[in-house]
């Protein structure tokens, strides 16, 4: 954890001008068994500070690869003057930003680092696992991955604190050789969450139950035939439309690119997607009371994270803010500021975005289908501010006659996420959160995003 050094630093800010001082520390680590035998065994660690500085709607920015006073008195400098001489030279008509009050904010998680040992012996105890029970496996692998921020902020006109966000997974991938022509075949689970390693693998028991599941998903797609190509009723799965909720949805309501000029940009208030369908980016507490994967509570510019409701019942109902955009829209900012490493600036980010659940049980849902899919498990996607989007689908099952048939082998999906949406007539009564991925807007940033199954039509791609 920081050892902070920023708090008297508050007496160099500037009057007249909006400040933001942050000390950061990123810590990686990273551990690999590929059948049986070690080849990764990473750690790396970015430490830092920045003062970001804003006069009259400019801003100047100016960081350091050093956590220390001095370089906090740099930084604070050289961020000032760039703002001033930025000013200067600015349109007379812009304004300072509204302050939306002023606290602290406490520490959430700790982080605690072990030593990697531990890492490495859990991951070959979990390879054990697998290759004494699976030895039918053409390969297999086992990662854990550890990422976690620390940042110690302080503002002149917002909020101070501290904000942690560690986490941690356990990535498990098996490879089998299709029955058909000896293809080889992958699938992959991700265990963990947010919090540090004897939050989640402290007793590795636990994972064996979804190991198994994994095996067993493998060996239904050795089996697997091509999704047949067209215009399709399917049912997707939590994880795809978490991603269609981030990927095609999200992107486009982030503020920023909305100013850039997305699609959602001209659709506010109006109708976007079925009535049953309502998105929501969460800050940190979910619609069932529980926290989310990765809880955000305080932005880097010190703004209190709040929820920023996306669609309601169908109808586009508003945008992801930092302090900028709010003030251009007229709206309070939602805290969806976020910056990935001490050398960057915070961007408009997404949280924890996901479609809320409805009221539809999944066996009726694949009841209610003739002839389509149902699509679960997928590895890629991608999607532009139109709201276009193209997603690979790694494990689905053909529905037949309401009753689920065979494995399909990979396939994509695409479509325009506002006209899909338009097409959703069930949404199931439970959402699946995954939390481990990246989200990759000019900077990473770590995001969580979820989903119900969601009854639709979709174009699928076939052999």
């Amino acid at each position: 954890m920081l050892y902070d050094i920023l708090k008297t630093k508050k007496s160099l800010f500037a009057d007249g001008v909006q400040t933001v001082l942050r000390g950061q520390e990123n810590r990686n680590r990273r551990v690999g068994f590929l059948q049986g035998n070690l080849v990764v065994n990473a750690r790396s660690e970015t430490r830092g500070v920045n003062a970001r500085v804003c006069k009259n709607g400019v801003y100047g920015f100016s960081s350091m690869a050093e956590y220390s006073k001095s370089a906090a008195d740099a930084v604070l400098k050289a961020a000032t003057q760039n703002a001033l001489f930025l000013h200067g030279h600015a349109p007379k008509n812009l304004a300072a930003q509204q302050s939306y009050g002023k606290g602290i904010v406490p520490v959430h998680k700790t982080i605690i680092d072990f030593e990697q040992k531990r890492l490495i012996d859990t991951c070959k105890a979990i390879d054990d696992y697998i290759v004494n029970k699976y030895p039918d496996l053409a390969s297999r692998m086992v990662m854990y991955t550890e990422d976690s921020q620390d940042k110690i902020l302080y503002t002149s006109d917002a909020y101070d604190g501290h904000i942690t966000n560690p986490r941690c997974y356990i990535y498990v991938t098996m490879t089998a050789l299709s029955k058909s022509d000896n293809a080889p075949l992958e699938l992959y689970k991700v265990f963990g969450g947010s919090g540090s390693f004897e939050d989640h693998f402290k007793d590795i028991t636990w994972m064996f139950p979804g190991i198994d599941e994994l095996h067993t998903k493998l060996m239904k797609k050795t089996e697997g035939v091509h999704a047949e190509a067209g215009y399709k009723q399917v049912i997707l799965g939590g994880l795809l439309g978490g991603m269609l909720a981030h990927e095609a949805v999200g992107h486009t309501v982030e503020a920023d690119l909305v100013l850039g000029g997305s699609v959602a940009g001209p659709n506010l208030n109006k109708k976007v997607a079925s009535d049953l369908v309502t998105m929501i980016d969460y800050a940190n507490i979910k619609e069932d009371g529980t926290e989310a994967p990765l809880p955000v509570y305080l932005d880097d510019e010190g703004q209190i994270a709040k929820d920023a409701v996306l669609i309601k019942k169908g109808i586009l109902k508003g945008y992801m803010h930092n302090r900028e955009s709010a003030e251009k829209f007229g709206v309070k900012p939602t805290g969806n500021a976020r910056a990935w490493e001490f050398s960057d600036e915070p961007l408009i980010r997404m949280r924890n975005t996901a479609i809320l659940p409805g009221k539809d049980k999944l066996e009726d849902m694949i009841a209610s289908i003739d002839d389509g899919y149902y699509l679960f498990d997928t590895n890629n996607g991608q999607a532009d501010l139109t709201g276009e989007f193209m997603f690979g689908v790694t494990m689905g099952y053909e529905i037949k006659k309401g009753k689920l048939g065979r494995a399909i082998l990979d396939t994509t999906v695409t479509g325009i996420a506002f006209d899909m949406l338009k097409t959703v007539d069930m949404v199931s009564d439970k959402v699946k959160w995954e939390s481990s991925g990246f989200c990759g807007k000019k900077q990473r940033i770590p995001v969580g995003l979820g989903g119900p199954e969601l009854r639709c039509k979709i174009m699928i791609g076939g052999r």
